[in-house]
């Protein structure tokens, strides 16, 4: 009993001793280091400092920050999705925590005879690129959701997560974009649509120099999942600046599916080498449509907006075949895995400014059943989602809202290999808590209840079906806190006269 007690008591002045010398040695490292002044100036103590910033952000999440106050999504928009995603019950009790208030939140306008359940009409399947409007691609795509997946890389994202969104989608039945990483087989392992995004790199589709290669674009549109072709001109986090891919993410496979190499930084031009105006804009469009049969436009974030004039005006002076078959408009405060502050803070105008115009564009220059309109940035909510559909759009699309419904917890580390969910990182200790079956049910169950939601919101203000919303259902607050209608901040416009068509050659 008493060697016990000595040796229990031994052992205690041991750590003691041990804990001492330590505190001393880092006393004398932080006094004579010259990089922290804090840590210079009071030793030792002086490291709790950026202990707690580390764990300030933790602690605000779990504790201090109330229901609606985080950014980029609070924990309202995160639960909904959550919710959602699990296939529980999304009712709430007692009232709204959202605060009404703020300029350009939207207030639906309830119709005093909303429809009934039986008056509902299932959305159909919309045709993008058909001929019927002047498309020339030789299989058009008729998309079966107005609500569907935003691009987001391989390599920015894990396999498993891959593999879960392209099964989730598959079951939900709506469309997959690659983002500007490659098509890699975890996109097609579900069987779902899928949409190529061709990056200012070309990655998956270039050629030893970078440039665009037709027959690797044919080997991509051969994969008959392989649904539209969409050419990114910038990223609402990050306009004006490439893609970027730390090069702890650049794996062998990675390397090879991008067609890069391994271990490098994946950084892609800030723009594409060979577009360089409306007029080569329009010809690759061009182009990649007679390479691949099937339809094509581009992805853009609105900030000068004089070229989308111009690009309309050479459009219909070249005829509507020369058209792109979608546009995917951006948000200046849309996401991504890696981007300078200073343009995911301050750089391109917000969904809530850029769809609009976007819309009333093309709608001027008398494109409006020509140009499909894909709107993207912060939509997780059918609140959201709804909006974009009265201000015009014909599809929205989100990446975040995935990401949540795969378990993300907006940890911030999209960047650092870290991901403690498993979605971004490469870590396959990481990745082993991501189980892409369950995963691919709850992405499934988001886009069902989305779309159920939306429903609900087209039918509260009186029209059948999401797509029937226009304008004049919602009203958005205004500076002296009043709201007003959405048609009269925006008012639709009227198409110009139609363009003489060019004499065929």
């Amino acid at each position: 009993m008493h060697f016990a007690l000595d040796l229990i008591t031994s052992l205690f002045v041991l750590a003691l001793g041990f804990v001492a010398l330590s505190l001393v040695v880092l006393f004398f490292i932080d006094r004579f280091q010259t990089t922290d002044t804090v840590r210079r100036n009071y030793p030792v103590i002086g490291r709790m400092r950026s202990i707690l910033s580390e764990l300030g952000e933790f602690f605000r999440q779990y504790f201090f920050a109330m229901d609606r106050e985080e950014m980029p999504f609070n924990r309202a928009q995160r639960e909904w999705v959550d919710e959602a995603a699990s296939g529980a019950s999304t009712n709430v009790a007692f009232g709204s925590t959202r605060n009404l208030d703020p300029v350009g939140t939207p207030i639906f306008v309830n119709c005093p005879w909303p429809l009934l359940d039986r008056d509902a009409a299932p959305s159909r399947p919309m045709r993008i690129g058909g001929p019927e409007h002047g498309g020339t691609a030789r299989i058009p795509y008729d998309a079966p959701s107005f609500f569907n997946i935003s691009g987001m890389s391989y390599g920015a994202l894990s396999r498993p997560a891959i593999t879960a969104l392209s099964h989730g989608a598959a079951k939900a039945g709506c469309w997959m974009n690659t983002g500007e990483g490659a098509l890699s087989p975890f996109h097609l392992e579900g069987g779902c649509d899928i949409v190529f995004q061709i990056g200012t790199a070309k990655y998956g589709v270039r050629d030893e120099d970078g440039n665009l290669s037709e027959d690797k674009l044919r080997e991509i549109a051969a994969h008959e999942q392989v649904r539209m072709f969409e050419i990114k001109l910038s990223q609402g986090a990050k306009p004006g600046k490439g893609g970027i891919l730390p090069a702890e993410k650049v794996s062998a496979e990675i390397a090879k599916i991008r067609g890069i190499r391994e271990g490098e930084a994946s950084i892609s031009p800030n723009r594409h080498p060979d577009i360089g105006s409306n007029a080569e804009l329009l010809d690759m469009i061009a182009r990649i449509r007679e390479i691949t049969g099937k339809p094509v436009g581009f992805k853009t974030v609105v900030g000068a907006y004089g070229w989308l004039e111009e690009l309309f005006a050479e459009v219909n002076r070249r005829g509507p075949q020369s058209a792109p078959d979608f546009i995917t408009v951006d948000s200046g405060d849309g996401g991504t895995g890696a981007a300078p502050l200073a343009l995911i803070d301050n750089v391109g105008l917000t969904l809530r400014e850029a769809l609009p115009m976007m819309v009333d564009l093309r709608n001027k220059a008398g494109l409006k059943d020509r140009i499909r309109i894909v709107a993207s940035g912060k939509l997780v909510t059918p609140s959201e989602v709804a909006w974009a559909l009265c201000a015009g759009a014909d599809f929205t699309i989100s990446a975040r809202g995935f990401m949540f419904a795969l378990g993300c917890i907006q940890a911030m580390k999209c960047d650092k290999n870290t991901c403690p969910t498993g979605i971004t990182t490469h870590d396959p200790h990481l990745q082993r808590g991501l189980d892409p079956a369950n995963k691919a049910v709850r992405v499934a169950n988001f886009v069902e209840q989305m779309r159920k939601e939306v429903g609900i919101i087209a039918h509260s203000v009186g029209v059948p079906g999401p797509r029937r919303m226009n304008r004049h259902h919602v009203r958005l607050v205004c500076a002296d806190g009043l709201s007003r209608p959405f048609d009269d901040l925006f008012p639709p416009v009227e198409p110009l006269e139609p363009q003489p068509q060019p004499e065929p050659a």
